[in-house]
């Protein structure tokens, strides 16, 4: 497990168009060796004018989905001409972190052409994080088409806070869903009978896979792959392994990576580098136990991570198989190398760029992208120089 303790992000002095990556100091524990060098790249406007956007899906023909936290879907061109909002959307509760969240394609998209769409459903006693499946409709007027909720979390809750919400597609055509902890549930993290601080398993209709780790057991929801998740933002498949890699926020310190394993337990509150907000008191026992599952890598102070993608193209020298991050508090893009399961160094890209970044995809060009969480968010394209 590393602790690591990162320093601040500091602006690239030559405040040029060219950025590079900054090294930090290796974790303790760990041997220091050389990694590659920086990867020089051009950052490359496709879109602007995007308010609050939070995911973005491809299409086969290269042209995206994006989604607007307010409730808003467009469809957005390479060449950055973007729709008119698609009619068909579900009504979403806009506030907070609350709103219209993930967005993924179907495994059969080309097929059946289904869209998957999280989000905060608004309802009697509050909003829940809810999974809706429709039919993208691609004509003159691109829409939706038959939105119907195949998953919803089944306990709501007020406030605005902690929805979680990215949606992966595992090889087998099952759905995993993050679910976060809604932040004035934390302490039924640790309980089976909700859906707070879960990463659940569907299948793409809705229904239940009967392998699910707590299918049988009394008390417990046959949905949960894992619980002990504080808010999961950031979920991707490893291109190799085909594990669900995923990262969450920790309070005021202890943002965490983590592999997601068949019933683990991630700990949370119990279990956690955090500390209490305003009063830097610790939170739960500690920061490791036997039973809970360590994290991959941990941020102390807290980056604020959002968005996340494995790097399998060659378009970037060194960087293939690095795992990358966004960061909404620093305002900048984590890359982690890997060695197998074990984060190994961390560089920190794109320093000068001042905008929260709240996506990162790699596009069928096998190029990244870019989503920043702005009223006048923009689609950035990493473009290698």
């Amino acid at each position: 497990m590393q602790n690591r303790r990162l320093p601040a992000p500091r602006p690239d002095p030559t405040r040029r168009g060219v950025l590079r990556a900054l090294s930090t100091a290796p974790a303790l524990g760990l041997l220091a060796r050389p990694g590659p060098a920086a990867a020089a790249v051009r950052v490359v406007e496709v879109a602007r004018d995007l308010e609050h956007p939070w995911s973005l899906a491809f299409l086969p023909d290269g042209r995206m989905l994006v989604t607007e936290r307010r409730g808003r879907l467009r469809l957005l061109t390479p060449d950055g001409r973007l729709s008119a909002p698609l009619a068909g959307v579900p009504q979403v509760q806009a506030g907070g972190q609350g709103g219209l969240l993930d967005v993924a394609l179907g495994p059969d998209f080309a097929r059946d052409r289904a869209v998957f769409l999280s989000y905060s459903e608004p309802g009697d006693g509050g909003a829940r994080t809810a999974v809706a499946r429709a039919e993208f409709v691609d004509s003159a007027a691109p829409a939706l088409r038959d939105a119907r909720v195949i998953f919803g979390q089944k306990h709501r809750t007020g406030g605005g806070n902690h929805f979680g919400s990215r949606l992966v597609f595992a090889r087998d055509g099952t759905l995993f869903v993050t679910l976060g902890d809604r932040y004035s549930q934390r302490d039924r993290a640790q309980q089976l009978d909700n859906h707070f601080g879960k990463i659940v398993r569907i299948r793409a209709d809705g229904s239940i896979p009967p392998d699910n780790p707590f299918v049988n057991r009394a008390g417990a929801l046959p949905e949960i792959h894992s619980y002990g998740h504080r808010n999961v933002q950031g979920a991707a498949l490893h291109p190799v392994t085909g594990q669900l890699w995923t990262h969450e926020h920790g309070p005021q310190g202890g943002d965490e990576v983590n592999i997601e394993r068949a019933g683990g337990n991630y700990g949370w509150p119990a279990i956690t580098y955090g500390r209490e907000y305003g009063t830097g008191f610790r939170i739960g026992e500690g920061t490791e136990r036997a039973d809970v599952v360590p994290p991959a890598w941990q941020w102390t102070p807290s980056i604020a991570p959002s968005g996340m993608a494995f790097c399998t193209s060659d378009r970037y020298p060194g960087w293939r198989g690095s795992l990358f991050v966004g960061s909404l508090k620093f305002r900048l893009l984590s890359r982690l190398e890997l060695d197998g399961d074990r984060v190994v160094r961390e560089e920190r890209l794109l320093t000068d760029l001042g905008e929260r970044v709240r996506d990162v995809r790699q596009g069928p060009d096998g190029l990244l992208y870019l989503l920043t969480d702005q009223s006048d968010g923009r689609l950035l394209r990493l473009a290698p120089t």
